[in-house]
This record gives structure tokens, C-alpha cells and sequence, in this order.
């Protein structure tokens, strides 16, 4: 009699197991709401999107009826990874449009419901689903952000490669409950579980993170000692108002023509009597100051002599009256009644930080210098030198074409500084407005290149745009422990350009 009730058991295990396997959401590709994908019978792909049209490339005529199911949905499995020409076809396309910003990811329920899409935010971001059991316990990441987006919910993090938009509310509700450690056994057993799938894709994003048994997931646990020192507003803002690790549209894109009214160049005066300056400024025919001619002298220039570079002569003598260290000392941590902590550094430069903590670096794309070798430098402000960084010819050509293309300038600099940031330098002692006093500090290091640049017959032009990942590619550093937070483009001007 026991035989038959092996059986059976087995075969409600069967059944189980194939219940299960029918539950398991998919992961589709799909081009995003914006975009219309059109592929033609010869294979030929292009996308429609804000009224342009954008050539994509081609695919094999075999390809064609598989790249038109990305207008509807594409599962991932059934091309990646891929096993054939075809295969690969679709996964070139799929990148490609990922690449472009005009494709998402979307998670579905077995009948189509769809639960949640996931939105690149990084070039090169592809679905990844980290791998959980019942005894592991995740928790949410303190750089996490659920917050909403017109309509729709959003799940990101200045970490995560991908953003995603919760469709499903319960979801919502299933993960912030994830503020606190919970084994994956337990939430299994939670009517509303957000499934491993969508759990094993946040892991992967690093929106949540495994911990062991009796961890409660504090901030020393996640990420390296760099990570610990930044607080979460100061990550997200670094991440979201720069390019590399965000897909939103940015710089001079005029979001509001049409709904709003231009501000005016110059405020409505307070009401009240004003008190009339004038009688006080100097006669017309004063002589400036050295100072004075040199803020009235003072402009951007974008466009650089190309028959005439730069000499080394000159960008030594351009660093020297910027950025070089001028001095170094030594003092215990004080508060007013002795020391009470270790032994801190300090230096002494021409331009003021927060601190005197000087905690900026300068990194230098060269592509035309007299005496200099095109390249990536780093300026060693103590020894007054230049140290070559290997970078690849590609992220050289890519940066430099970038900051024309934010200058609108006809073509390349002959070099392009780039400002980066030591973060944990000015984080281990500012709390809350750490990443508030790196831009301060930048600012006035922009004034200051300026008006060297314009003392030593020089042009040069701030530029309000970066790429982080560029950068963190091209020096190896991680984003979130030396990143780009400025740059300046200088040279010898071609010419004489507008005041701005």
C-alpha cells in the first residue's frame, strides 16, 4: 500500500513544481511608450520618437518578425543567452536601443499583468537577477528612493543602474516593509509577496542587499568605507544632476516654454526708497586696478587657436597660480578644549575651501600642448608635476567631443580640465552639507581659472555638464569615491567672443 502513496506523492510534487514554473513572471524588452519602432521587411530599423526619426541599423529578413515583437514585448530568454545568428541579431538591437534611452525592461505576471518596468539609467545596464534562497535576509538600501513620478511610482537609487516604476501598488507596499531585515523564507509566506524575480533584480541594482542572520543592516554594512561617509541626499543629487548614471533630459532644454513666462533678467525692485549709489562710484576717468581691468577683461571663450596651441610653459605657469600647494601643516583634532582626536592635515592653496580642506583634484585631457603629449594627466599639486593616466583613445575622443558639444563650440579644446572630488576628504568632517561645499569649492575654482587664464592672454570656458561614468572609466575610480563635479576648457583663444 505504500507504494501508490509514494506515487502519488510524487506526483502532486510534479504538479507543484509545474504550478510554480507557470508562476514565474517574464522579463520582457519592449521599446518604451515614447517611441514607435518601425522595422521594414529588408530588415531596416528605425525609431520615431518627439517627432524625429532615428536610423537604428538593420537585421536579417529571418529577424525581422522577432525585432517587431519588441513593439509589444520580446522575453529576454528567448534570446539571451543567445544560441543563434538570430539570437545574437536581437541582442545587438536590444542593446542598441537600450543604449539609445529608447527601450525598458517589464516584468509581467503569468497573464499578462504587468507588475513593474525597469528603466536604464546606465548605457550599458542589462537585467540581471541575483540568485536568493529561503535562508538569505535582504533589507532596503539607505540610498533607496520611492517617490512619485506624475502619475506613476518610482523605486530608484543614485547606486542603481535602473529605475524602476512600480505598476502594481502591493508591490510598493511588499517592499518598504523591507525597511527592516527579512529572510526571503518569511516574505514568502506574505500575501502580497513582491516574488523573487523582482527581489532578485533589486538585489542586483543594489536597491537591496543581502545580510546575515541577526544583521540589522546598518550603514556600516553596506558598501565600502568610501559609501559610509556619504549621506544619502548627497549621493542622489551627484548621481541625478550629472550625466552617466541618469536618463532623464539634460541642460538648456527650455522644459517650460509655453507654460510659464520667462524670468526676467534683472528682479522687480523691493518697494521702499532706494538709496542712490551712484554719487559714490569712481569718475569715469579713473584707471581700473590691475584687479578691476581684470574682472572687466574677463569672458568665456570656446573656440581655441588650432594653429597655435598652448605651450607647457604656459600650463605649468597656469597651475602654479591656481591650484599648487603653497604650504602644509599639521593639527590635532581641537573643539576648543584640547585635543581630542587624531593628528589632521592640512594645505595651503591660491583659491579658498571649506576648511582648508582642499579636497578637489585636478585631472587634465590633453589634445593640444607644445611640449605635452596627448593624453590623461594628473596634476600632483604638492610636487608641482604631471602623471600620465592609461585611458583609452575612445574615452579621450568621447570626453573632449562632449564638452564642445555643452560649449556649442565649432571644435575641440586644446585641453579640458576636469574637476573631480575626494569625497571622503570633506565628508569625514561636514555632515549634511558635505557635497553643498565641494560645488562652493568648485566655484570658486572656476572664478579663479578665469581670471588666470584672461591675466595670461589665455581663453577658457566653464562647462556645466560632465559624464561620471566617463570619467570613473577612464581613471578606474569608482563614482562615488573620486568623481567629476566640474570642468574648464582653456587654450589660446582663437578669438575676441561675446561677454557672457
Amino acid at each position: 500500500m505504500r507504494a501508490p502513496k509514494k506515487k502519488t506523492a510524487s506526483k502532486q510534487a510534479a504538479r507543484k513544481a509545474a504550478a510554480r514554473k507557470t508562476d514565474t513572471p517574464a522579463l520582457l524588452a519592449r521599446v518604451n511608450d515614447q517611441v514607435t519602432l518601425d522595422v521594414y521587411d529588408n530588415g531596416k530599423v528605425g525609431a520615431f520618437f518627439d517627432g524625429y526619426g532615428v536610423d537604428i541599423g538593420h537585421v536579417s529578413v529571418g529577424a525581422v518578425p522577432r525585432a517587431r515583437e519588441l513593439s509589444q514585448g520580446l522575453p529576454l530568454g528567448s534570446f539571451s543567452p543567445a544560441r543563434k545568428d538570430v539570437d545574437r541579431q536581437i541582442e545587438g538591437l536590444v542593446r542598441h536601443l537600450a543604449r539609445s534611452g529608447l527601450l525598458e525592461y517589464r516584468l509581467t505576471a503569468p497573464r499578462g499583468r504587468e507588475l513593474a518596468a525597469i528603466e536604464p539609467q546606465m548605457a550599458d545596464y542589462w537585467p540581471q537577477i541575483a540568485k536568493l534562497g529561503n535562508a538569505d535576509t535582504i533589507v532596503l538600501s539607505r540610498f533607496a528612493l520611492l517617490r512619485r513620478r506624475g502619475s506613476e511610482l518610482v523605486l530608484e537609487s543614485p547606486r542603481s543602474p535602473a529605475l524602476f516604476r512600480i505598476v502594481d501598488p502591493a508591490l510598493a507596499a511588499s517592499i518598504a516593509m523591507l525597511v527592516t531585515p527579512r529572510r526571503i523564507g518569511a516574505l514568502r509566506k506574505e500575501r502580497n509577496f513582491a516574488g523573487l524575480s523582482l527581489l532578485g533584480l533589486l538585489v542586483a541594482c543594489d536597491i537591496l542587499f543581502k545580510v546575515g542572520a541577526g544583521d540589522e543592516g546598518q550603514r556600516a554594512r553596506e558598501g565600502d568605507d568610501n559609501l559610509v561617509m556619504w549621506d544619502f541626499h548627497d549621493l542622489l543629487f551627484h548621481a541625478r544632476s550629472t550625466e552617466g548614471r541618469q536618463a532623464a533630459p539634460l541642460g538648456s532644454r527650455y522644459p517650460f516654454v509655453g507654460s510659464i513666462a520667462p524670468p526676467p533678467a534683472v528682479r522687480e525692485s523691493w518697494p521702499g526708497t532706494p538709496i542712490d549709489l551712484q554719487p559714490f562710484a569712481a569718475p569715469a576717468d579713473t584707471a581700473l586696478s590691475s584687479y578691476s581691468a581684470l574682472l572687466q577683461a574677463r569672458h568665456s571663450v570656446r573656440d581655441f587657436d588650432q594653429a597655435k596651441p598652448i605651450t607647457l610653459a604656459e600650463l605649468a605657469r597656469l597651475l602654479d597660480l591656481t591650484a599648487r600647494v603653497k604650504s602644509k601643516w599639521s593639527s590635532p583634532l581641537d573643539f576648543g578644549e584640547g585635543p581630542v582626536g587624531p593628528v589632521l592635515d592640512y594645505t595651503s592653496r591660491p583659491y579658498p575651501s571649506a576648511g582648508s580642506e582642499y579636497e578637489l583634484e585636478l585631472y587634465l585631457t590633453v589634445r593640444q600642448c607644445e611640449g605635452l603629449s596627448s593624453g590623461v594627466y594628473h596634476y600632483d599639486a604638492d610636487r608641482h608635476a604631471l602623471v600620465p593616466i592609461a585611458a583609452q583613445a575612445q574615452d579621450i575622443e568621447a570626453q573632449l567631443e562632449a564638452a564642445a558639444f555643452a560649449m556649442n563650440a565649432a571644435g575641440l579644446p586644446q585641453i579640458l580640465l576636469t574637476i573631480a572630488a575626494r569625497f571622503d576628504r570633506i565628508a569625514w568632517k561636514y555632515s549634511a552639507i558635505a557635497y553643498s561645499l565641494i560645488l562652493k569649492d568648485v566655484g570658486v575654482l572656476l572664478q579663479t581659472l578665469s581670471l588666470a587664464v584672461t591675466e595670461m592672454g589665455l581663453g577658457g570656458c566653464a562647462i556645466g555638464t560632465g559624464n561620471i561614468e566617463l570619467f570613473a572609466r577612464m581613471t578606474g575610480l569608482p563614482f562615488h569615491v573620486e568623481g567629476a563635479v566640474g570642468q574648464f576648457a582653456f587654450g589660446r583663444g582663437a578669438a575676441e567672443e561675446q561677454l557672457i
